[in-house]
């Protein structure tokens, strides 16, 4: 499968994570949540495909329509959504860039909290 977004030797993405294609960002699980209430067949997939890239390459107005048809949603929801993940990405990457043990901790277990 060809990687999309930004590969591990790319250097204009510092903090590309290797495992992206199976972390559960807050829009992949949002864009899951979605798909199932409106009764998707293979939301999982849809999901996969839909996000994290966004983190890297932006969101867009295509892929937000799409997202917003599939998703039975406005695009204003799926840009709500969209903003909450990269919020929620730029603080994961200023925590590790400046840890604090108690912070870390703290966000460690939020994002265990998303499974």
């Amino acid at each position: 499968m060809p990687i999309i977004g930004p590969g591990p030797n790319d250097r204009e993405y510092d903090n590309w994570d290797p495992t992206w294609k199976h972390h559960d960002t807050p829009f992949r699980l949002w864009i899951y949540r979605k798909l199932k209430e409106a009764g998707a067949q293979h939301a999982d997939d849809i999901a996969i495909t839909s996000a994290p890239d966004n983190r890297y390459n932006g969101l867009d107005d295509l892929q937000a329509e799409l997202i917003a048809t599939l998703t039975n949603t406005t695009i204003d929801e799926v840009r709500a959504a969209h903003r909450e993940d990269l919020a929620a990405w730029a603080q994961e990457q200023q925590l590790h860039d400046h840890p604090d043990l108690a912070i870390l901790d703290a966000d460690l277990n939020r994002i265990a909290g998303r499974r």
